[in-house]
């Protein structure tokens, strides 16, 4: 299956060192192997590799050379940019890791210059009309999400296996290379939590209540959980919107088949992961600072999705299940955006409609399928 970012990584290849981030399992080294046949790999959980990049005895008559989990290593920006500053190219560098080593803050400036950074995020639907129509596409991800593996294998019985390792793993491997964090049996219960709170407003107080902690724990937790890319928030948006809400945030999962709750909430987090994707690749690839939030006012308004492009609101963002009646919602907030797209998702819908006030009801599984932000 043809990746979305794959064209735009080749390109860059031969230009600066690529940083490719993303969740565990997502499919990141196997894309790193499709840039090239003539490639030289070393993982740093292998302790034969360790020795072999501690050692720079890679093969420098191939074409690229890939690290893979190079951020476990000590001072890894450090040896990486030495390395980069003194070997001549080709070999190009490519290197990976299901932390995020992609952000600028962690990077530092000392590879200011030196990379091109890409996340690489589960199969939406527009990436999976290459194996299947949309409509299954989307089901398919309602079901199983969007991780390789489970979801080429298509089967629910598979995926349920696949889930619990794949996250036990994360936890007691990744996490503990990372973190000094001992207690691994309530981080378990605070993901289980959010399990449940897919679509609603998270607090951090009553996350601690629920688990007899310090809020201050709780959000070093969940930053945890994002930089791991199990979960990813999205924030509300405030500017110039009278009586709206300010703190609280959603927390949504990257494995859509981890959400507990019925399928409006399990639909609106594939939706939040498909337009997640969208943004990141606009940046990755275009330099478009987009931001992925929601709006609601103190009179219980809200709009489910709304994303800004270089600080200005482009889209908002209903998601329903089979309502095809136009949310009330919209006009709430039409002063605010009125130059803002405004799209009404509906999973199963039988026509789709446009009204004359600019708003769209349009069929999930066609839009995700074709999605250009």
């Amino acid at each position: 299956m043809k990746r979305s970012i794959e064209s735009h990584i080749k390109n860059d290849l031969s230009k600066k060192i690529i940083l490719l981030s993303g969740p565990r399992q997502v499919g990141k080294t196997t894309l790193s192997k499709m840039m090239s046949n003539n490639y030289d790999y070393f993982n740093f959980d292998s302790a034969e590799d360790r020795l072999a990049m501690l050692e720079k005895s890679w093969d420098r008559k191939k074409e690229l050379i890939i690290f893979d989990e190079l951020h476990k290593m000590d001072n890894w920006k450090g040896w990486l940019k030495g390395v980069y500053d003194t070997e001549k190219r080709p070999p190009h560098f490519f290197v990976t890791g299901s932390a995020r080593l992609d952000t600028i803050r962690k990077v530092g400036d000392s590879l200011a210059g030196r990379f091109f950074r890409f996340r690489l995020h589960p199969i939406d639907v527009k990436e999976a009309t290459s194996v299947c129509s949309p409509d299954e596409a989307l089901d398919r991800i309602l079901k199983i999400g969007g991780f390789p593996e489970p979801f080429l294998e298509n089967d629910e019985v598979f995926y349920k296996r696949w889930k619990k390792t794949h996250l036990d793993i994360i936890l007691r491997q990744d996490l503990i290379d990372l973190e000094a964090v001992s207690d691994i049996k309530s981080i378990e219960t605070l993901i289980e939590l959010l399990r449940h709170r897919v679509g609603s407003t998270v607090s951090y107080s009553n996350l601690a209540n629920d688990l007899q902690k310090d809020p201050k724990t709780i959000k070093r937790w969940l930053i945890i959980l994002e930089n791991l890319f199990i979960i990813f928030p999205v924030t509300p948006f405030h500017k110039k919107i009278t009586r709206a809400i300010t703190k609280e945030p959603k927390y949504y999962f990257f494995d859509t088949g981890q959400v507990i709750g019925d399928e409006g909430a399990v639909f609106e987090n594939a939706v939040a992961c498909t337009l997640l994707k969208e943004i990141h690749k606009n940046e990755d690839v275009l330099g478009i600072d987009g931001k992925l939030h929601f709006i609601k006012n103190k009179d219980k308004k809200e709009i489910d999705f709304a994303i800004s492009q270089d600080g200005v609101i482009t889209h908002l963002i209903e998601t329903k299940l089979s309502d095809d009646n136009l949310s009330k919602n919209f006009s709430s907030f039409e002063k605010y955006f009125p130059e803002s797209k405004k799209i009404q998702l509906v999973k199963n819908l039988s026509r789709e409609k446009t009204y004359p006030t600019g708003e769209n009801i349009l069929k999930a599984s066609d839009f995700l399928a074709e999605l250009k932000l």
